[in-house]
């Protein structure tokens, strides 16, 4: 049949403009968003001007001389008596404001086109398809949301990504940015198990080099540390920090020594194969050049590259388990040169190529390090209360013009931090009404069918029995929306997935389903008895169905439906296959058809057969209300 096992291209014209559109919708939500939080802000501060004013006058002040000092506004959080922003510690303050960088980034690399419906086939299902079965079934759950509403999932994980961005760079401290640390581990946490199945940690050939854990996962782990209480973030929390860096990478040199591995080989190893396909990608032409110069050394010294790699891993972890100031400040910078070097050689940064969705796992490791270090050889944060008795003698904010511009930058960060907020659960919201719902998108189905053929004029007559031998007429079917089609009863490969799609659009309408019913003319000279329809209706689970005709007739009945449907049914030679026409009829209950649908079933996927019924049923519907 015409289009067996055909599917849709990454790049369909379809869902691309179904994502662009979604994408504007999405960003106008969130200017009419920021429009109310600005109108909001504006409110507040003319309400707190006013109110500054009449406490003014009734206690006789004299302009520029106001007296009575308000309460105190975070400058950022909008926690009351907090301490000055400038006292965010050194090591937080890095970490926050690049992995906001590195959320932001991965939210733009979103916006490829081709990712809505490359997501699944080209980032997700390769790394799940060589890991063990527990993993495969974990991320069936995320790769199934995805597929079912890819439109809508790769929109909204541009908006979340975004929005984490923005949150984490504008809440500077207190409760508001520690939210945002802890919302930032959840959504990479989620990441990590549903797209990037546990960071491969499962899968066979794992390594360091090539991303393991997952750059996500130590996403999720600045996250966590942003979470904690800015008092936590001293020497002791940075002695932690460099501790556990040490372990890790302790643990990454003995797997990357393993024996048994193809890392150990000359020719053709691990990771000259690594290097060689990664400079193949579309990229720019500079980091081509370098990247596949590496790989060419890389082809013929892959045993002593892997050897420097382990060398390398096992003294920065020993350096950094040590935990000693002088030591890691002395190991600080060659493990930024070799986790630099490995992310452009090895991993050609990430994301050119393919649908690359972040920059990997050495550069989000590498701001790690950087913060860790801070952390262990600056000052711990001062307490709150020490730090209000700190400076007695500063000036309190007023409730005066002169105290004003301290509250108002207290209140444009509250409004910065919602506005934020706000650009997430944009994202986050249809995401998780995505995940509930287990009926595929509409648009998958409209970007294999095509363009729909609008028309409303007279539908061809016939007049045929059914599988049980009733005649049934167009005249027949007046009062009840249509869904015609044509179907080969013997017929392995298309047509019992057209059929799932009918019987999909029964369960699917519900209580309407009386109201339409479901016709199928035979589509093979060669076997049109009554027996071998219901056959098919049994195999098919169709015999439950109470709205479901399976027609047949004389072969020259047939032939004149087929002439007047527009469908070619040919037998192949030797009879192995019959070949015809993909084609659906919407028919109102006046008799009129509507529109005309291909009905190629596509690659035979659950999402693409439940897009298909919803599709199928949304038509009927119109169909139904439209006589």
């Amino acid at each position: 049949m015409p289009g067996m096992g055909s599917g849709v291209q990454a790049t369909n014209p379809t869902i691309v403009a179904a994502f662009h559109s979604a994408l504007f919708r999405d960003l106008f939500i969130v200017l009419g968003l920021l429009g109310v939080l600005a109108l909001a802000w504006s409110v507040l501060s003319i309400s707190s001007l006013a109110r500054s004013y009449r406490g003014a006058a009734r206690r006789g002040g004299a302009a520029g001389t106001l007296g009575g000092a308000a309460p105190s506004v975070a400058a950022d959080s909008g926690e009351p008596d907090s301490p000055p922003e400038s006292l965010e510690p050194l090591a937080r303050k890095l970490l926050r404001y690049s992995f906001a960088a590195l959320w932001l980034l991965d939210g733009l690399l979103q916006l490829q086109s081709a990712l809505p419906l490359g997501m699944v086939s080209q980032v997700i299902d390769p790394t799940a398809s060589a890991s063990p079965g527990f993993v495969r079934t974990a991320v069936g759950f995320g790769a199934a949301t995805w597929s079912n509403h890819p439109v809508q999932a790769a929109a909204a994980a541009v908006f979340i990504q975004v929005g984490l961005g923005l949150w984490l760079a504008v809440a500077r401290r207190g409760r508001l940015s520690r939210f945002a640390g802890a919302a930032s581990a959840v959504w990479a946490l989620l990441v990590w198990v549903f797209a990037e199945s546990f960071g491969g940690i499962f899968a066979p050939g794992a390594s360091f080099l090539f991303g393991l854990p997952g750059a996500v996962l130590f996403y999720a782990v600045a996250g966590g540390l942003l979470a904690l209480p800015e008092r936590a973030w001293s020497p002791r929390l940075g002695r932690l920090l460099v501790r556990g860096l040490g372990l890790f990478l302790l643990g990454m040199a003995v797997l990357q020594a393993w024996p048994g591995r193809s890392f150990w080989s000359n020719h053709d190893g691990a990771i000259a194969r690594m290097v060689n396909q990664m400079s193949a990608t579309p990229q720019p032409s500079t980091v081509r050049s370098i990247v596949a110069s590496f790989g060419s050394f890389a082809s013929g010294h892959g045993v002593a590259l892997n050897l420097l790699a382990v060398v390398v891993l096992g003294a920065l972890g020993a350096a950094f388990l040590f935990a000693r100031p002088k030591v890691v400040r002395a190991a600080v910078p060659p493990a930024v040169l070799f986790l630099f070097a490995g992310w452009v050689l090895v991993q050609d940064c990430g994301f050119f190529g393919g649908l690359g969705t972040d920059p990997n796992s050495m550069l989000p490791l590498l701001f790690l390090a950087l913060a860790s270090e801070v952390a262990l050889l600056g000052r711990p944060a001062p307490r709150l209360a020490g730090a209000a008795a700190a400076s007695p003698t500063a000036p309190a904010h007023s409730a005066g013009p002169s105290g004003r511009p301290g509250v108002m930058r207290g209140l444009g960060r509250i409004v910065l931090g919602l506005a934020a907020i706000g650009v997430v659960a944009v994202g986050a919201l249809p995401m998780a009404v995505a995940s509930t719902n287990r009926t595929a998108d509409p648009i998958l189905a409209e970007a294999l069918a095509g363009s729909t053929n609008w028309t409303v004029g007279p539908t061809p007559s016939f007049s045929l029995v059914d599988q049980n031998g009733h005649t049934v007429t167009l005249s027949s079917l007046r009062g009840k929306a249509v869904l015609l089609t044509f179907l080969d009863p013997v017929c392995n490969f298309d047509c019992p997935l057209i059929a799932q799609y009918l019987k999909g659009v029964d369960a699917e309408l519900g209580p309407e389903a009386r109201h339409v019913q479901l016709v199928a003319i035979v589509a093979n000279p060669l076997y049109r008895a009554p027996v071998y329809m219901k056959a098919f209706d049994r195999q098919e689970g169709l015999t439950s169905l109470h709205n479901w005709f399976f027609l047949t007739g004389s072969l020259g009945q047939l032939q004149q439906a087929w002439e007047r449907f527009g469908v070619t049914v040919s037998v192949s030679p030797a009879g192995a296959m019959i070949a015809h026409t993909d084609i659906l009829y919407v028919i109102d209950p006046l008799g009129r058809t509507r529109e005309i649908l291909s009905s190629n079933p596509g690659p035979g996927t659950s999402s693409y057969e439940s897009s298909f019924s919803s599709l199928l049923a949304s038509a009927a519907v119109r169909a139904l209300h439209s006589a």
